[in-house]
């Protein structure tokens, strides 16, 4: 070990340890020197190594401090299969890379992070958003992108304000998006249901809901759905932008998991809108981190003034540092070679969920498609609280779907499934426990 690396980490301990807490001040070059029996410069290369690793930080004319003694933590092994959590694998995201391109931003930008930001995103960040947009076949001008604090806020925008065909009441596939019932509930807005199953909408519920409903807009998943994991086809989608376009009814695209998808014939609803009707709204939440706390919203022309203006009264913008880091992180091609890692990773494990569920649970209705998400369709006899309540016994942890749907409308029993944060060799193992215990149902007899 050379000198430098002994030194650094004999202060990196004391730091650790507690022996110098946050805001202590080291000692001076000259006492760490003599203490050390090195030269001035062996010492100040050590400082710049616990510089670089952000635990010490440098006063001019003064000396160095300490910023924290926490150290980056480091996932620990567990027993638990989780099935329930839809978060990203956190430490598989390389954030060295992100920390160039936030470093960067900071420099880069050193200015505007003293000034509000503008009011539909740092115009940079959306010129690269927009050639983003159209790997997903979503063509639109740079004024129709608004940057917003993550895909929620969009929502819950679009939720409130005025629409064009002066309507109120928003129609939601049934279960849903978790989050956005516990806003519609928690708002009282009207909404209203229509089922969705593994085999999709019904059209023609879908008409006479666009016919005799007073629908503001209809909120979507197309692609990859949350929970159930299913995908409309082109047919289904043709015939809900043509309903849409006949009833004078907006929708909602939530194109969260773009990036995911191994099809490139399957476009998004947006793709094939001529008339205006589709907002089209995209995450970096599962493919990043949620923290980032950024999303995009593609608007059509007339709703474009009214979204600006109920999202002002909100917040005058989303994260400067986080909209330049991500600008950066996209313009360095840092992004697509992550994206193509890690949409590989996934897609590797929905392929081993979607094989162990016919091999282990080939009796139970499941989806086709390939995806993070899956779920399975329990007999009526079923107690699924005990069901789950059992399996977590078993370290195979799942949850329920109540928050996927609006009060009074029927749940359907269903078990919902996702391997985001499963690895690859547990995968087959947790479908196998739960087949196993629904094998045993009689012990879940209502």
């Amino acid at each position: 070990m050379l000198k430098y690396e002994s030194i650094c980490e004999g202060l990196m301990n004391q730091i650790q340890t507690g022996g110098l807490h946050s805001g202590a001040k080291l000692p001076s070059i000259r006492n760490l020197s003599q203490h050390f029996s090195c030269s001035k410069s062996t010492i100040l290369t050590a400082l710049k190594r616990l510089e670089d690793q952000h635990l010490i930080y440098a006063i001019p004319k003064s000396g160095y401090y300490v910023v924290d003694h926490q150290m980056p933590h480091k996932p620990s092994p567990t027993d638990f299969i989780d099935f329930s959590t839809s978060s990203p694998t956190w430490h598989a995201f390389p954030y060295k890379d992100f920390l160039h391109c936030i470093n960067k931003a900071i420099d880069t930008y050193q200015e505007d992070l003293f000034r509000y930001g503008t009011p539909s995103g740092l115009p940079s960040l959306i010129t690269e958003a927009q050639k983003l947009l159209e790997t997903y076949q979503v063509f639109t001008h740079a004024d129709n992108i608004f940057v917003t604090p993550g895909v929620q806020q969009a929502l819950s925008l679009l939720s409130i304000m005025p629409f064009p065909n002066n309507r109120k009441t928003i129609l939601v596939e049934q279960p849903g998006y978790h989050l956005y019932m516990d806003f519609l509930k928690t708002y009282q807005l009207q909404a209203v249901g229509i089922k969705r199953t593994t085999d999709g909408i019904d059209l023609d519920e879908l008409e006479q809901i666009f016919r005799q409903g007073d629908i503001k807009f209809f909120y979507s998943m197309p692609r990859f759905h949350n929970p159930l994991g299913t995908s409309y086809s082109k047919k289904e989608k043709e015939s809900i932008l043509q309903l849409a376009n006949e009833y004078a009814v907006y929708i909602v695209e939530d194109d969260y998991l773009a990036d995911f998808e191994q099809n490139t014939k399957l476009d998004p609803l947006f793709a094939n809108d001529v008339h205006e009707r589709v907002i089209y709204l995209k995450s970096f939440s599962k493919i990043m981190f949620p923290g980032l706390r950024i999303g995009l919203a593609i608007l059509p022309n007339a709703l474009k003034n009214n979204f600006q203006q109920y999202k002002n009264t909100t917040d005058i913008d989303s994260s400067m540092i986080s909209q330049a880091a991500l600008e950066l992180y996209l313009k360095s091609g840092m992004f697509e070679r992550y994206r193509v890692q890690v949409s590989e990773a996934y897609t590797t494990r929905a392929k081993i969920l979607q094989q162990s569920l016919k091999t282990h649970l080939p009796m139970y209705e499941t989806p086709s498609a390939i995806s993070m998400h899956s779920h399975i369709v329990l007999p009526k006899q079923v107690d699924m609280n005990s069901l789950i309540h059992h399996l977590a016994q078993q370290h195979i942890l799942l949850d329920t779907i109540d928050r996927n749907y609006l009060d009074g409308f029927y749940r359907e029993r269903i078990l919902k499934l996702n391997v985001s944060n499963v690895e690859e060799h547990k995968i087959e193992a947790g479908i196998k426990e739960i087949a196993i215990a629904l094998s045993s149902v009689r012990n879940y007899f209502i």
